[in-house]
């Protein structure tokens, strides 16, 4: 597990040491207009920005094997490149405890993704982004449960805030939604394996389908309440915080396996302070192929750009020098 971990940080100390060389001046993040649109656990953020998050803790009971726990931590760093464009990189450590055998340990698959923002409507506090996440086969290690195939995941991102309501209803003025819906394209349809009993081999093979993956954060901003509706005299730290609750689906569409849904609805809190951000949610599994128990999601996460304004916060390349 020792080792895991010093390549786990060997990785990510590589990363951010190129882009504080590559990088410098200050760049606003998450923001349309007068709305801020924090990052949330669950869904991916609509936004462009410098942030980092470590780690993400999570913990969970699935079905698979009679009852496994899932145990992860992981550590996600984005940049953005050109104006408006950005690419991230996250690695994971999966601990996974089946019930009857031994724990195993090991490297998630890495991720990397890319996302262009190319709506930005300050007035009516409205984010639109495309783009793409991919899992890459074969980089983690098997028997903690990462994939020995690569999947391709196209995604469009959205971020509306309802400042634009009227003032008769100033106090829903708060509510924010963001959300994600995106197709995941495994590499190989099929998995094979000889599954050898009593001395006899029988194939065992295992369907991976195009999934669409869709999710969505509904939240309420005391920051934005007392910023720009009305100051209520909340004293810090609460006056930071965003109660939210988000809902991630998974839906396969072939292969055998259309419409095994699986999801998720995890109610929370984030706080949101200058330069880093606090969140834990509840995951409650909305049914049995998902799961029957309460796991939890935990993350600390860092506004780069305004935790080290003098080599964070603007594009690399296009933007002022």
């Amino acid at each position: 597990m020792k080792k895991h971990f010093s390549s786990l940080a060997f990785y990510f100390a590589v990363i951010t040491a190129c882009l504080l060389l590559l990088t410098r001046n200050l760049h606003a993040h998450g923001y349309a207009g007068e709305r801020f649109f924090p990052a949330t656990l669950t869904t991916d953020d609509p936004f462009v920005a410098d942030e980092l998050s470590l780690p993400t803790f999570s913990t969970i009971v699935t079905p698979d094997g009679g009852g496994t726990r899932e145990t992860e931590f992981s550590i996600d760093i984005a940049k953005e490149i050109f104006p408006h464009f950005g690419v991230e990189i996250g690695e994971s450590m999966i601990t996974t405890k089946t019930v009857g055998e031994k724990a195993q340990t090991g490297l998630g698959n890495m991720e990397i993704g890319a996302k262009y923002q190319f709506v930005t409507n300050a007035k009516h506090e409205l984010i639109v982004s495309a783009g793409f996440d991919a899992e890459i086969g074969g980089t983690g290690t098997l028997r903690a449960g990462a994939d020995s195939f690569s999947t391709w995941t196209p995604t469009l991102y959205f971020g509306k805030g309802m400042g634009d309501l009227p003032n008769c209803v100033s106090f829903l003025k708060p509510f924010a939604v963001t959300g994600t819906i995106g197709m995941a394209l495994p590499s190989r349809g099929y998995n094979q394996s000889i599954d050898v009993e009593g001395g006899e081999g029988e194939l065992d093979v295992e369907a991976n389908s195009d999934t669409m993956q869709y999710g969505f954060a509904l939240q309420y901003s005391l920051i934005y309440l007392q910023q720009h509706v009305k100051d209520l005299g909340i004293r810090e730290p609460f006056n930071r915080l965003i109660p939210l609750v988000e809902f991630n689906f998974e839906q396969p569409l072939d292969r055998g396996n259309q419409g095994l849904v699986t999801g998720t609805i995890n109610p929370g809190i984030l706080w949101s302070g200058k330069s880093f951000q606090l969140g834990i949610e509840a995951i409650i599994p909305m049914n049995s192929r998902t799961g029957n128990n309460v796991g939890v999601i935990a993350q600390v996460h860092f506004y780069l750009d305004d935790l080290l304004p003098a080599v964070f916060g603007h594009p690399i390349f296009g933007g002022k020098q």
